[in-house]
């Protein structure tokens, strides 16, 4: 059974086949085993029940042509009428079986991809396209339940209703079994070359529809840009044309369909039967009677073939489906939870041993070494793409280094407990990214069962309190997907006042006062000192009024390590530090610039 590789696991989970995309559904199956092994006896019972009817029928027959008794025929009526109902029972139940397990297959498939999904590392997020994964989360699911029920059902009784008819048929004439063998001889390699046909067919309608999700979600999440620069026209287009080959595939499969031949030799097996019962009956080696209930057995055989066409798509669909779903799942993450790693309260203290990094397409840090001590504050300036944001990620293992080390209380990150590491490092981004859900739930995310009290008391020294005391239902106040009914300024006030509640030992600001006026940054940088104290933080600015305060300032340029010092140490010694800050040059006439630092 394959093992995979994950941030996340669920302790206790039900482990499932992942080896192909029919052992991964029959493992979902087989998990309910007694309902799968029940539906199989209830489905043989219906047809057994089923055939047999046809018999009982060819008996009456017998009794109408050869009459001994009125209770004769009243005894073959209640019989007929026992197994019919016996039939429409066993049916019933056997369907109720399997829209059990498929509901129940979808359910249980689609947490095991959350939960997968949820283990994945940052570095498969970035490759994944969101409307592809939501193709996969939601139509591929359905797909997979299409597959059981009607799709296995339909199965089992093309199976059953081929099988249990002949068998009954044995009993009243073997050689009348000649013409039925042939044909589903003939069957069995038209369905084998419709179903070679199909299935590239089928394949390419599931990566069409996953193709046109994801087109639709970009523009839909792009909606500002897309009518900010007017692309409306350029953007139907290109959903036409994904939409176009998606409904392209759908064509081709209804030609394929179209070309199916099983029940035009079904016609001719019907014709070729009754003609082989009439000569068996000029041999006097059948009867009327018997015919009657041959004839019936053998019509019995039609409704399996008919639904061959349907079932055959539907199953195809539902594992082209699974292993679409099966291959987000087997990716295994770049890194895994380390559930057995080190777990422990932190000190703080950073390390960066000769660290490197890079992604496929090229190198982002290159050789970086510094130290910073428990509680100690630390500025990261540089021009963009310098590295800044990166650097930080490593420390939470957003990624993990390609070179060196990043040590964490003496410790190497990947030797930590992923939870342990993570739950007591905290990170606010430019980028505020906020739930839809209400104002409490998106402050107490990293702890949701905090009493109000402490969320509020949170939000005040975010300088968030005001605010949201503003709106109509106060924190009950539902923001809109990724907070886009609140200011830039208001998401970052609650993302602030999220990091100050999840107190943790290392604090990671990226920008994170970019868009605050000054009065309230002022005030907000007080309420940061004050979180800060006794624990290790993490500055990415330009601003001065946040630089001042460090105790060290990193300068990266280009993925390198190029200075490290205090302010007025890095404006005397770094002419790529003065760039950055060249508006303050004039003011520093008193401060001598070496020959080498003016080269």
């Amino acid at each position: 059974m394959a093992v995979e590789r994950s941030e996340f696991t669920v302790a206790d989970s039900y482990r499932y086949d992942r080896r192909s995309a029919v052992r991964w559904i029959f493992s979902h199956m087989w998990r309910y085993k007694l309902l799968l092994i029940g539906t199989v006896c209830f489905y043989i019972s219906a047809w057994f029940s089923f055939s047999y009817g046809r018999v009982l029928i060819g008996q009456a027959a017998e009794a109408i042509l050869n009459p001994s008794s009125v209770n004769n025929l009243v005894s073959i009526g209640l019989a007929v009428l026992f197994v019919l109902c016996l039939d429409s029972l066993s049916a019933l139940a056997g369907n109720l079986s399997i829209e059990t397990i498929a509901q129940r297959l979808e359910r249980d498939s689609r947490e095991e991809l959350y939960i997968s999904l949820l283990g994945k590392s940052q570095t498969f997020h970035n490759r994944q396209r969101v409307g592809d994964i939501m193709a996969r989360a939601t139509d591929d699911m359905k797909q997979m339940n299409f597959m059981i029920n009607p799709g296995v059902l339909f199965i089992a009784e093309i199976v059953l209703g081929l099988t249990v008819p002949l068998l009954w048929m044995a009993t009243i004439e073997p050689e009348m079994l000649l013409v039925p063998l042939i044909f589903i001889a003939v069957y069995i390699v038209t369905v084998r070359n419709y179903s070679r046909r199909l299935n590239p067919v089928v394949d390419s309608q599931r990566e069409a529809f996953g193709m046109m999700n994801a087109g639709l979600e970009e523009t839909i999440s792009g909606i500002e840009v897309v009518k900010a620069s007017a692309q409306e026209v350029f953007e139907r287009g290109k959903f036409y044309k994904n939409a176009r080959r998606y409904r392209d595939t759908f064509a081709k499969q209804g030609q394929i369909e179209a070309s199916y031949l099983p029940m035009l030799f079904y016609g001719f097996a019907l014709g070729l039967g009754f003609l082989h019962s009439m000569l068996l009956y000029q041999q006097n080696r059948v009867t009327i009677p018997e015919i009657i209930a041959l004839m019936g057995l053998l019509g019995a055989l039609r409704f399996p073939i008919f639904i061959s066409i349907f079932s055959f798509s539907l199953v195809q669909l539902g594992v082209a489906s699974a292993r679409r779903i099966l291959k987000i799942i087997n990716t295994e993450a770049e890194m895994d939870e380390n559930a057995a790693g080190h777990d422990r309260p932190m000190q703080g203290e950073i390390i960066f041993e000769n660290v490197s990094f890079g992604f496929e397409d090229g190198g982002v840090l290159e050789n970086i070494s510094f130290h910073v001590k428990p509680g100690e504050t630390v500025a990261i300036v540089g021009q963009t793409g310098s590295g800044k944001s990166t650097l930080t990620e490593l420390i939470n293992r957003t990624y993990d280094v390609t070179g060196g080390r990043v040590l964490i209380d003496g410790i190497d990150v990947r030797d930590w407990n992923l939870t342990a590491l993570r739950s007591q490092i905290s990170k606010i981004e430019q980028d505020v990214f906020l739930f839809s859900r209400t104002v409490a739930e998106n402050i107490a995310f990293g702890a949701p069962n905090t009493p109000q009290e402490q969320i509020e008391q949170a939000a005040k020294e975010a300088q968030a309190h005001t605010f949201i005391q503003s709106f109509a239902k106060g924190y009950e106040t539902e923001v809109g997907e990724r907070g886009v009914t609140l200011s830039g300024g208001q998401r970052q006030r609650i993302a602030l006042a999220r990091a100050f509640l999840s107190n943790p030992r290392i604090l990671i600001l990226d920008d994170s006062t970019s868009a605050i006026d000054s009065a309230t940054e002022d005030e907000i940088q007080k309420a940061i000192r004050r979180a800060q104290q006794g624990r290790t933080t993490l500055l990415i600015t330009h601003r001065l009024s946040q630089i001042r305060w460090a105790d060290h300032i990193l300068l990266l340029e280009g993925g390198k390590l190029i200075a490290v010092g205090g302010h007025e140490e890095l404006l005397r010694i770094s002419p790529q530090y003065r760039r950055i800050f060249a508006r303050y040059d004039q003011a520093l006439p008193a401060l001598a610039v070496s020959p080498a630092a003016g080269a």
